[in-house]
């Protein structure tokens, strides 16, 4: 067992005067037909630094009847807007991807405070999130429909693409810019209006860039957002409304399936990404070094915080031991620290529910036999902190080989042969993301066959692009967000029949 684990001491990227100056110019009010304003009970909830502890801002936090205003406001503006031009939404969108990069260092540095992350990771994920602006302005002007004669050439067919109508938007904590890019870009791009609702212990990145889609001419009405310190308090009268038309969630399984029930009352239109329980196949053929980078990535991408997150490393048993070493020793060289430090790699978990949750996980692995490799403890006693920690001899039976870890723990289980592989990797209710790792193509494409899984990347550990569909199967949820499909799920498809001119 490794012992020591690199704690970050560079400077800070930041002065303090520099975040206060930050926090003072994000909105931190509920935005309601295109203004910011206090809760309707004067309610609010606060955000904290999951580095420190401490308190960063004090928000609004909606009530049933601020939410049912963002509704009313969402439902008054579908017609209008509806009816603007595709090139005129093309062009709102494209402003807020320039805007975006113009104001990326506020956009990292605010990821960096409220979620953690280190601040070279929260740029990538505003190069990862804008990338959806940008690419459903390009769609947008592209969503075509099609004219054809029917089969009897009684009926010239003329097949139109509308907007669904008002979306209710429900973005996580752990990707708060680009998870609200990948829902509100095609919804714009589409003509649907929307209420976004930002996860609770990361509002202030969705906040600021709901604010950056005002100023790049979003009319008032068309996004309005109401974060909350209570999300039934929001949802329950949203997901009522007969004005609404869809509901698309990024969160946990459960949540998911509550929200799929409380959709089916009004028969609204659903997309669902939910938990993931993604297995890292490294067959006895795979280059090694790629395996270990591609691995590093895929678990250690966001502190393993990500429903992508490689969960299960499966190793042929021939190569287990050097891929471990190897590993190992790469994740333990990972410095931890606050984001806004220089050197650091693996910033703090989201909150204290999130280290208590990493660490019974890793209770129950080596009560069950698993060996700490590196790790497995604690980093300091201020903030959030686990050490990137790599489990061995881990059986099947133990939690973090069945349920979704969220964290930076990586337990590696070995296998047998190709069959077994499979096996062991479909052995769960998910399927969002795999990853699979051999220098056998005929191999790599008979796995894809087989593996039952949305998403799945050979020799790479991060797959994620705008310009591709994102989503997954069982219960990892239902439809697909992202690529030519992501405007498929905000639209609607009508018919006209017309007469035909030789009749």
């Amino acid at each position: 067992m490794a012992e020591h684990t690199a704690v970050a001491t560079g400077a800070p990227s930041v002065s303090a005067e520099q975040i206060r100056d930050l926090l003072a110019r994000t909105p931190k009010g509920l935005l309601i037909n295109g203004t910011w304003r206090d809760a309707s009970d004067g309610g609010t909830f606060d955000v904290e630094n999951p580095a420190t502890g401490e308190v960063l801002a004090t928000l609004a936090s909606a009530t049933p009847e601020d939410a049912q205003a963002a509704m009313d406001a969402a439902a008054e503006a579908q017609e209008d807007w509806a009816r603007t031009a595709p090139r005129e939404r093309a062009e709102i969108l494209r402003r807020a991807f320039d805007l975006v990069q113009e104001r990326r260092e506020d956009l990292a540095l605010l990821m960096t405070l409220e979620m953690g992350k280190p601040l070279a990771e929260a740029n990538g994920e505003i190069t990862y999130g804008g990338e959806f602006l940008r690419w459903f302005s390009e769609e947008t002007v592209r969503h075509y429909g099609r004219t054809a004669s029917t089969p009897e050439g009684n009926l010239q067919m003329v097949i139109r693409h509308k907007p669904v109508g008002p979306c209710y938007l429900i973005t996580p904590w752990n990707f708060p810019l680009a998870m609200a890019t990948r829902k509100v870009s095609p919804a714009v791009a589409a003509g649907c209006t929307m209420v976004l609702k930002s996860a609770k212990l990361t509002p202030l990145t969705s906040q600021y860039f709901a604010q950056i889609m005002i100023d790049a001419g979003l009319p008032a009405g068309v996004l309005n957002v109401v974060s909350s310190k209570s999300a039934s308090a929001v949802s329950k009268p949203i997901m009522a409304d007969p004005r609404l038309r869809k509901v698309s969630f990024t969160g946990s399984t459960p949540v998911g399936k509550q929200l799929i029930k409380d959709a089916a009352d009004n028969v609204l239109r659903t997309s669902m990404e939910l938990g993931g329980n993604g297995p890292l196949l490294v067959f006895d053929d795979a280059d090694l070094d790629k395996a270990v980078t591609g691995a590093v990535a895929a678990k250690m991408r966001n502190m393993g915080e990500a429903c992508t997150a490689a969960n299960r490393i499966l190793v042929h048993e021939s190569v287990a031991e050097e891929f471990m070493e190897k590993f190992a020793t790469t994740l333990a060289g990972l410095t931890v620290g606050d984001g806004t430090l220089e050197d650091t790699k693996v910033g703090p978990l989201v909150d204290s529910n999130a280290l208590e949750s990493v660490t019974a996980f890793v209770d129950d692995a080596v009560a069950k036999g698993a060996r700490v490799v590196t790790g497995g403890h604690r980093v300091g006693d201020k903030g959030y902190f686990y050490a990137p920690t790599v489990l061995a001899d881990v059986p099947e039976d133990a939690r973090v080989s069945c349920e979704e870890i969220f964290g930076p723990v990586a337990p590696v289980i070995t296998f047998k042969d190709e069959d077994d592989a499979v096996r062991i990797a479909n052995t769960t209710e998910y399927g969002l993301a795999s990853y699979v790792f051999t220098e056998d193509y005929k191999r790599a494409y008979r796995v894809a066959d087989r593996i039952e899984f949305g998403l799945m990347g050979l020799n790479v550990g991060v797959i994620s692009n705008a310009a591709a569909p994102f989503g997954g199967v069982k219960q990892s949820g239902v439809g697909r967000e992202g690529g030519a499909e992501g405007i498929e799920e905000y639209s609607t498809v009508q018919y006209i029949g017309v007469e035909s001119p030789w009749s």
